[in-house]
């Protein structure tokens, strides 16, 4: 797993009204992008993802934390999200200040 401590943004922060982005989320695109590791090689085909959500706020949906991440992550990595056929979220309580995401991509293999 790779992890990234950044506290994640969800997609009510990221967006007002009509889905205008908000500084919030332009911040943390720039930040996540210098902080997600430079060499990953995202597998060709379909993908299985595995999510960790280390959040100080114990009332957050982790639901909402996926899009802007995955929509970085793809950015970042050059791969369509549309390849992904299996997910695994974990959602994690931390202190305050100590917010991460931590994530792994790998080929998605179909289980019979």
């Amino acid at each position: 797993m790779n992890r990234i401590d950044i506290k994640p943004v969800s997609i009510n922060q990221a967006y007002r009204g009509r889905r205008f982005k908000t500084k919030l989320l332009k911040d943390y695109k720039t930040d996540l992008l210098l902080l997600l590791p430079r060499k990953l090689k995202v597998p060709d085909g379909k993908l299985e993802v595995f999510y960790t959500f280390g959040l100080s706020n114990k009332g957050a949906d982790y639901d909402n934390l996926i899009k802007n991440f995955q929509d970085i992550l793809q950015e970042a990595y050059n791969f369509n999200d549309n390849k992904i056929y299996r997910a695994t979220i974990n959602k994690c309580d931390v202190k305050k200040g100590e917010e991460f995401i931590s994530f792994k991509i790998i080929p998605y293999e179909e289980s019979h």
